[in-house]
Formats: structure tokens, sequence, C-alpha cells
């Protein structure tokens, strides 16, 4: 049975969007790079870009766009413009090789493209290859100084499509079926081909209003300052920042390096921030930085983990440093991404929380059949929430959907007591050790609970007596002998957990969003 409420008057992702647009007109909504936009000139310039894809470039309702930005006001514009438009948004990561954004153009059937102008090189080099015919090209100073926008043959400028289309109609959308194709989130292909999360808009408002449901109303409307530093063309920030957050009428500041830890302090100083988005390593990064600690956290109230798995390490250095606990939550791009979180204030620190509303959690053994209570098994989830499909890969989408509708995560999981969902790890990354199994999170855990260990990546490796051996990379705060860390993991594993191997590195390869990459580590 349905328990959520969903706003009066509203088919599609963008009604939702132009509701919040009227509600908050005079607040602050996103600031980048020192400019800030209220909800009422981001609704004007989205309207203005929404104008332009119709009338100029002839786009219809149900075409692909490509989006591909780092975190600035134009990301924000780009996609709420895009939607109003009634098109697909296809979010695309800046950081991609020409091989990656030839797939995902192309695979999306994409027919216009957003992006940074420092990219189109790699674009050029690959256009041929896709069906891309109307190319839009920003700067990231644009919206500052409209005189750096870029001049180059075959793209038009940002700035000159907000100043068309604030001269053209809109053309009045048609109602559109709420699980109708709103989005192409891509999965990140580590299993093997990347593959479009086909999500509807009925997915992401619903998860939308499910986030919204279990934050409850500690979260203020109009008065939250959110920080931003996760890619809005993740998953994560795209729903949790750019939907759910925005719907409450918050004041967004968008990071758009947050590698840059100095710069990123900068930013923060002059704020009074409520919430704070982030992952693991973040967190990681920032509280072991003298200045962050100098920042004023009195507001603070709020920080969510999601993304990858929150480390207690690391959420006890964050409550010393910054007074707040941190929310853990978990979600994957086919879910949209959130399927459960921990309630603010009241968090089972280990666990991801409980279901969202509407959501079905199920544990399955290898036949696909309910695990024993108690039992360990891979975590399969039912709801509004779930994707439509990947894009054109109906035999991709019948290896994860179980008969009645539930889809199978890819993760391993454990329910405990509370009824909280615990992730154990992911189903591929398991180390088969002389027939037992060692979950390499739960060996994570332990060589980070060092003092010494700021992070901690753990992969199997072949073995020729034990089938496997654990292997373990590690970054220090302070030098250590990795023999001691050895016993120190013998007094908290049992021996067959144990890493064979410590490596210690400068640095662990981590993806764009700071997830740490173990599959490079096992070629290492």
């Amino acid at each position: 049975m349905t328990t959520l409420r969903y706003p009066d008057n509203i088919s599609s992702l963008a009604d939702y969007i132009e509701q919040v647009f009227a509600r908050f007109p005079d607040n602050p909504a996103y600031t980048a790079l020192g400019q800030t936009l209220t909800f009422k000139e981001t609704e004007r310039y989205s309207r203005a870009f929404a104008a332009y894809l119709r009338e100029e470039a002839g786009l219809q309702p149900g075409d692909r766009i490509a989006i591909q930005l780092p975190n600035l006001l134009q990301n924000p514009i780009a996609v709420y413009g895009a939607l109003r438009a009634g098109l697909v948004v296809v979010n695309t990561n800046p950081l991609y090789t020409e091989r990656e954004m030839k797939h995902q153009f192309s695979d999306s059937g994409a027919v216009a493209l957003v992006i940074l102008s420092d990219l189109l090189p790699k674009f050029s080099a690959i256009k041929q290859d896709t069906h891309i015919r109307t190319v839009i090209a920003t700067s990231a100073t644009e919206l500052l100084d409209p005189t750096t926008a870029p001049q180059l043959d075959g793209a038009v400028a940002f700035s000159e499509v907000l100043e068309q289309g604030s001269a053209l109609p809109l053309p009045a959308r048609s109602t559109t079926e709420l699980d109708a194709l709103c989005m192409l989130q891509y999965t990140g292909g580590t299993t093997g081909v990347s593959k479009g999360a086909a999500l509807s808009h009925n997915n992401i408002l619903s998860n939308s209003l499910q986030t919204l449901d279990r934050l409850g109303a500690r979260f203020r409307d109009g008065k939250e300052v959110v920080v931003c530093p996760l890619p809005l063309y993740h998953i994560y920030a795209f729903t949790v920042c750019m939907m759910t957050f925005f719907a409450k009428g918050c004041h967004t500041l968008l990071i758009p390096n947050p590698r840059d830890i100095d710069g990123f302090i900068q930013t923060l100083k002059p704020h009074k921030f409520t919430t704070f988005a982030g992952i693991n390593t973040l967190f990681v990064g920032l509280a072991r930085h003298p200045e962050f600690a100098r920042l004023d956290f009195s507001e603070l109230h709020l920080t969510l983990s999601g993304g990858t798995a929150l480390t207690k390490g690391a959420a006890s250095v964050w409550q010393s440093v910054t007074g707040c606990s941190i929310t853990e939550g978990y979600g994957l791009s086919e879910t949209a991404p959130v399927l459960c979180f921990n309630q603010p204030g009241e968090e089972e620190l280990g666990s991801v929380g409980l279901p969202l509303a509407d959501t079905e959690i199920r544990l399955l053994d290898s036949d696909d059949n309910p695990v024993p209570d108690g039992e360990s098994g891979q975590i399969a989830a039912r709801g509004p929430q779930v994707m439509l499909g990947y894009w054109h890969r109906d035999d991709e989408t019948a290896k994860v959907m179980t008969k009645d509708g539930f889809f199978k995560t890819g993760d391993i999981g454990v329910i405990t007591e509370s009824g909280s969902i615990k992730i154990v790890d992911r189903l591929k990354d398991m180390i088969l050790v002389s027939g037992f199994n060692v979950y390499p999170n739960e060996v994570e855990e332990v060589l980070t609970s060092h003092p010494n260990v700021m992070e901690a990546a753990v992969v199997g490796e072949p073995d020729d007596h034990a089938g496997e051996k654990v292997c373990a990379f590690v970054t220090l705060s302070d030098p250590i002998e990795t023999e001691a860390l050895q016993a120190y993991c013998r007094e908290h594993l049992t021996g067959y957990k144990i890493p064979k191997s410590i490596t210690v590195l400068d640095e662990l390869p981590k993806s764009t969003v700071g997830k740490i990459l173990r599959r490079e580590l096992r070629q290492h």
C-alpha cells in the first residue's frame, strides 16, 4: 500500500520543479564560484534554456540530452531546463575519456550535448560516432563574466542560449505519464560495459518524497544551507541535492573541485551551513585538515553519507571535529538512488538504516530464495524508486530482476535486530580463503580503526594454497611498520581474515566521486 502523499497537479518532474520555484522565489538557490542565483533567477534561466532547446534547436519531448558539466551554476539550469522542455537527461562525467564518452553518447542516442568548453577536443574526436547535432558549450566563469564565453565553431555558448531563449516562448508540455522515462543514469561499468539505468519521473519524484519523509520536520523549509561537494552528475547528488533538498527551498553551495581541500575550506568560511552531503573519504580528508576545525559548525545538524561504506573511524573523527553525527544511507543508480536511510539523530552506526517508505527489502540466496532469519544474503529491493530497466538491454535487466519485481543489488547484507540493513560487502568483492568467506569491508574497518591508518582497501589475489589470499593497501597519517599492522589485525580478526600482505601507498585509487577502486588495486 502506498503511504507517500504526492503533491497535487504533478504529472512530471518538471511540474515538481516549477512548484518549488513558485514557493521560494526570493530565496538563494545555488552558489558556485562566489556567485549566487535565487530560485526566481534559476527559474528564469532554466525557462530560457528550455525554450531554446524546443524552439531554436528543434528538440522534441523524449529526445536525449547529455549534460557533461562539473558543479557549476550552469548544471542545475541545464538539468531543470531540459526537464521543462520534456527531454531525457543523460548525466555524463566530465572526466570521461574519449572511449567512455563515445560509448555513453552513442548508447543513449543523445542528440544534444551541454559540455564544458575544455572538454570539446575530446568530443570532437568522437563526434562522428554519435547522433549529437546540437552542442552547447560553456566556460566555468561564463555566468560571472559573459566575455569568457567560448567562441567555437559548431557550438553555441551557454550565455547565448540564455539570451536567445529569453525571447522565445516555452511550448506547453503535454501531460506526461509519471512512468515515462526522464533520465538515463549510467552505471560505473565495474562488472562489464557501462549500462544506462532508465529512470522515470516517478522513480526520481518518489525517491525525493521518500527521503524527505525520513528527514522529517527537523529539515526546515527555506532555512537550510547545504554543502554539496558531490558531483551533480552522480545519482546521489542529483536526487538528494538537486531534487530533494531543492524541494525544501534550500540554499545549496556547489563545490566544483572537492579535491582542492584548501579551496574547499575557503569556500565554506563565509557560510553557516546546516547540512553536509559527503562520503567517507571526504569526511576523513576534511576532518584531519587543521583549517577545517576552525570553521563555524554551530548550525550544522545533518551530515549525510552514501555512495560507499562509512567507517567508524570517519564517523568518529567527523563528530569530534564538527559535533555532528553522520547519517548513513544506501542506494544505487538503479534505485534512483536511496533504498535505506538512518533516522537523523538516531543513527545505528554500522548500518544503513531502515528501508524507506514503500520500500521492501529481501535477502536472497544464490537461487533467489529468501535466506533464513539472521543469515546474510544478497540485498534485493522492490519499490517505486526501482528503475524501469537497463536502456535497450533487456537481457541485462532480466539478470537483475526477480520474477516478482525485486531488483538484485549485488550487495550482501544482514538485517539487524532493529530491522536496519547492514551492508556486509559487494558480492563480487568477497574473498574466498580455503572455503571461508572474507568480506573486505570487515578487514578495512579493523585497519582504519588503527590511529596511524587513514584509509584502507582490501582485495583478494590468487593463492596456490588457499585459492585466494587477503591483500591490503593503506595510506598512513603517521609512519608504522606493516608488521605492526598485521599484529594489530591478529588482535581483532580470525586467522584466515588477516592480510597476507599490507602495502603502503601515498594515495588509494579513487573514482571521481571518491569511491576507492578495488579493481585497480587487484592489478597493482
